[in-house]
């Protein structure tokens, strides 16, 4: 049975205020932490633009801080629902871009267009576009004649993609000769450093639409849980559904690895955390992911900015020292 309208939407406000708040929160600390040591009233007085305000922490904060933070929300809110869409499609917990190899498959398509010399947009998001839809289709493939869809063979078909991605990634990196290794290298462990306000404005036009389609959908996911006959004789088109949801998420992962390369786990714990928290509605479950996300990704770039007694750390070595170890304590919670 669902929840009335009048309920669903009070419990998804008090969920999203509070969540957006999480969120604002990390952002500040994203503001105010980093090398460059700053107390809070000075940071306020930045961000208010005050007389009193010191002009070389304003730049700091505006030129290289606040993009980086933006881009950080808008990765760890594409990735988190990016795995949250693969999990209710599939329907298995373990599911996500980077395991099934789409992160993957991404990467290969924006080091190509990265060595052939395309422009970030719209050269090497096309091609890491064009490098994700063909994992996923190889993938898709390899697993069609099991009988399961199958969560087991295509979770399976996944894991083998991914490391043969992981092979022709080194194999590319390894021919390349010149300057661009080192940022390659630097890049694929999930670099957050390298942005503008302009980078992060493309990137959000880019992502917003996906996330406003895929909360469109979120009630068809909650179908599709139930079972593929039981979602079909209530009126769901399962292959059409099936099809944007696939092609908008892979569309949302190549975007978010063209600009910072990959980062792992995020769309594997956060959707898995939430859920367990707030329960398996996607019309809850989608913004949630948005915003939680945003605020998880935010706050391991800040441990990667601040943990490091000199320079700094890729922020995919962070989700990965968390993700995996919280993972397999949720897994294990979860079977209980």
């Amino acid at each position: 049975m669902k929840p009335k309208t009048p309920l669903l939407v009070k419990r998804l406000s008090i969920i999203s205020l509070s969540l957006l708040l999480v969120l604002l929160i990390a952002m500040f600390l994203g503001i105010s932490m980093g090398s460059t040591t700053s107390g809070i009233k000075i940071v306020f007085q930045s961000l208010l633009k005050s007389r009193e305000s010191d002009p070389m922490l304003d730049t700091i904060i505006w030129q290289i801080r606040f993009p980086r933070v933006l881009l950080a929300t808008l990765v760890g809110a594409a990735l988190s629902l990016g795995g949250l869409v693969f999990q209710a499609l599939l329907r298995n917990p373990l599911a996500e871009p980077y395991i099934l190899g789409i992160s993957g498959g991404s990467a290969i398509g924006a080091i190509i267009g990265i060595l052939i010399g395309f422009s970030r947009f719209p050269g090497v998001s096309l091609t890491a576009f064009a490098g994700s839809i063909a994992i996923l289709l190889l993938i898709l493939v390899m697993s069609s004649g099991q009988t399961i869809l199958k969560k087991d063979a295509l979770l399976l078909s996944g894991v083998m993609v991914n490391a043969f991605c992981a092979a022709v990634i080194m194999f590319l990196v390894s021919m390349t000769q010149d300057s661009r290794l080192h940022n390659i290298i630097f890049w694929l462990m999930g670099d957050l450093s390298m942005v503008d306000m302009g980078h992060v404005g493309i990137l959000a036009a880019i992502l917003c639409p996906c996330f406003i389609l895929i909360f469109w959908f979120s009630n068809s996911m909650n179908l599709l849980l139930m079972g593929k006959e039981m979602a079909q004789t209530l009126g769901v088109n399962i292959k059409s559904v099936t099809v944007i949801l696939l092609v908008t998420t892979s569309f949302m992962v190549s975007a978010t690895v063209s600009y910072c390369g990959l980062v792992g786990f995020v769309g594997l714990v956060v959707p898995h955390l939430l859920r367990l928290v707030f329960g398996p509605d996607h019309r809850v479950l989608v913004p949630a992911c948005v915003l939680g996300g945003g605020a998880y990704l935010v706050s391991c770039d800040v441990l990667a900015r601040v943990l490091p007694k000199q320079g700094e750390m890729p922020a995919g070595v962070i989700t990965a020292m968390i993700g995996a170890p919280l993972f397999i304590f949720l897994l294990k919670k979860t079977r209980r």
